[in-house]
């Protein structure tokens, strides 16, 4: 039998050329020693920071400590079912979450895996969980108003779209209930919000989700709920994914976002406690010499693009608890240097019944008048100015003291106002109906109305001119500016005599 070489020669080198087409090589590396959400991993010499590695079992690390024998993983899932000898293997991929319209009405946990019942999400998109922050050239100044709905926040600490606006209190001061006001006065706004809950209560997080499906606001809304009761790893990641999420819609679609991250007090006292684990040097109370980039890192990627790049924004309102109103602590000192002003809010003033509870002297907004419309420009001119001189008074007049005239007319105007600015929780009011009832304030048609009786009848006037005289409404929100000044001083003169005389139901 004659062996022909020719073929075997061509079958083998075929063979050597098809070598290692279908080989996949992995890097790994052993887990030397697991506990308390870190493992320190044995012979991963090439990860990169940030990487994302995958244990023997299926459940996912982050690479954050590159030592020169090892590297410190967290563990984004159930360490207690990682042992020690375990393989680990790289992935090569930087960590990334699902984006996209799929998400929207959609409750995710910080790695964009659904945790609200519905099924899986088809995410078309996938984003890096960090980028680097728009630089000075794709941006453009804050001029574009973002409207909460809420008269004290809207007049006197305006935020504009692509503004990080910090919202600063103690536990229980309504901060939480000021960032759900915000997301649903976006109804309609085409406004795409995330709502980042970090380290809260399960049953709060419900209620959450319950008022915003009340409200109608998750059709635009998207939730990211990393909650008391999971790791510390993933309470870190969630502002960061959450921010991923909304960048989707910025960068690609053009649109405007919200993201909401309440709070970035839990989400450093997370980092803190991975940070000790990891075995990095503790600083001032603890936190690690990193904490200011920690957030410094996710505000920075808040903007407003200028139309060449496409024109959207992202508009953080990052929420920061403090104690005993302690704002000189580390973390509340840290937020309020790097964002554009806060919104303060005052246990006293919440006890007191002033709700929301907003310090107008403390708080502040550094974009200010420029994220306002020219009619709130207008009537709102002189309501900080007239509640600060308030205070003032009314500290001096509880000494006792004889007051003059004007100086009396001065004090009860400060009380109407004060009465005027109060709202009821999840129910933000639209800008024109805002202009007219602090319009009303402001030029002393609302003097003659006793105290108690102020949100009756600015409830009254409001209902009176939608029915009434819409036009007044409907040229606020035509030309952004004042209705006919004559006019609309004659309507609120007769509309206040007609209310004092109690014929305000005929008119209605």
């Amino acid at each position: 039998m004659k062996i022909n070489t020719e073929e075997i020669v061509s079958v083998l080198t075929k063979e050597i050329q098809n070598y290692g087409q279908d080989l996949q090589v992995d890097e790994v590396g052993t887990v030397l020693e697991v506990g308390d959400g870190i493992a320190r991993i044995y012979g991963l010499k090439n990860c990169m920071a940030g990487e994302m590695v995958e244990f023997e079992n299926g459940t996912t690390g982050l690479a954050l400590n590159l030592e020169e024998s090892s590297v410190g993983v967290v563990i984004l899932g159930d360490y207690l079912k990682i042992r020690e000898g375990f393989v680990v293997k790289r992935t090569g991929r930087i960590l990334q979450v699902p984006t996209g319209e799929a998400l929207i009405g959609r409750v995710v946990n910080p790695l964009g895996e659904p945790i609200d019942g519905k099924g899986p999400i088809n995410a078309k998109s996938a984003r890096p969980v960090e980028i680097i922050a728009p630089g000075i050239a794709k941006r453009e100044p804050v001029t574009e108003p973002l409207q909460t709905g809420i008269k004290a926040i809207d007049s006197m600490i305006p935020i504009g779209r692509g503004q990080r606006e910090l919202i600063i209190g103690d536990r229980g001061t309504g901060k939480t209930a000021i960032a759900i006001d915000t997301i649903i006065n976006q109804k309609g706004k085409g406004v795409i919000c995330v709502y980042v809950a970090i380290g809260q209560k399960s049953s709060t997080v419900a209620g959450v989700i319950d008022k915003l499906t009340e409200a109608g606001a998750m059709d635009y809304t998207i939730i990211v709920a990393a909650n008391a009761s999971d790791p510390a790893p993933m309470q870190y990641l969630a502002p960061y994914s959450g921010t991923a999420m909304a960048e989707e819609f910025m960068y690609n679609q053009g649109k405007a976002t919200l993201c909401v991250y309440d709070d970035l007090s839990k989400q450093a006292n997370a980092y803190r406690q991975m940070s000790l684990l990891l075995k990095r040097p503790p600083g001032r109370e603890a936190y690690p010499g990193d904490v200011f980039y920690l957030h410094s890192r996710l505000l920075e990627r808040a903007a407003k693009l200028s139309r060449k790049y496409g024109g959207g924004s992202l508009t953080a309102l990052p929420i920061i608890e403090t104690q005993e109103g302690e704002v000189s602590a580390y973390i509340p000192t840290n937020v309020i240097s790097i964002t554009d002003g806060q919104i303060y809010l005052q246990p006293n003033l919440f006890a007191s019944g002033v709700r929301p509870a907003v310090d107008v002297g403390i708080s502040v907004s550094r974009v200010g008048g420029a994220a306002q419309i020219k009619a709130m420009k207008k009537v709102a001119g002189t309501l900080r100015l007239d509640l600060a001189q308030f205070r003032a008074l009314e500290a001096f007049a509880q000494l006792g003291t004889e007051l003059d005239a004007a100086t009396q007319k001065q004090l009860d105007r400060g009380f109407r106002l004060v009465e005027l600015l109060k709202q009821s929780q999840y129910n933000p009011m639209p800008v024109e109906k805002q202009i007219i009832a602090i319009y009303a304030g402001t030029r002393g048609h609302m003097d003659r109305i006793p105290v108690a009786q102020v949100r009756d009848y600015e409830e009254k006037l409001l209902g009176f001119i939608e029915k009434a005289h819409p036009e007044l409404l409907q040229t606020i929100t035509d030309t952004l500016n004042l209705p006919d000044e004559g006019k609309l001083n004659k309507v609120l003169e007769d509309f206040t005599t007609s209310y004092l005389e109690g014929k305000t139901a005929d008119i209605r």
